[in-house]
């Protein structure tokens, strides 16, 4: 299960605004490779709604069946918004809805991406 947590408005490439809703997972545990201590987490990943901004702030805490998935990808630049530290990232988070592989999800993100180029 993933529980919405948040929306945030964005822009598509035609420059209209839509709504995001901000997914995030349960608990994860897990073991840092500086101190072998765990530490408790859980993965987040965005996806598109047809919402308006009402509708989508009634929904934060809504449940929904599925997972966050980690998907490899071309790196890319991040900074993390507390320490402004840059890092570079290999791979990203996407959700799945039961019964579907990362495989799938890559796929129609590559058909997505096909789209928005025609």
């Amino acid at each position: 299960m993933v529980r919405i947590i948040d929306y945030k408005t964005r822009m598509s490439s035609e420059g209209e605004p839509f709504i995001a809703l901000i997914l995030q997972s349960g608990i994860t545990l897990v073991k840092s490779k500086e101190t072998g201590m765990y530490y408790a987490t859980a993965k987040k990943t965005s996806i598109t709604s047809t919402f308006d901004e009402e509708t989508a702030k009634n929904l934060i805490g809504t449940e929904i069946e599925g997972s966050v998935e980690k998907v490899n990808c071309e790196p890319y630049e991040y900074v993390d918004k507390d320490s402004g530290e840059v890092i570079f990232l290999d791979y990203r988070w996407v959700y799945l809805k039961p019964g579907d592989t990362v495989e799938q999800a890559v796929k129609a993100e590559q058909h997505q991406e096909e789209l928005e180029l025609v």
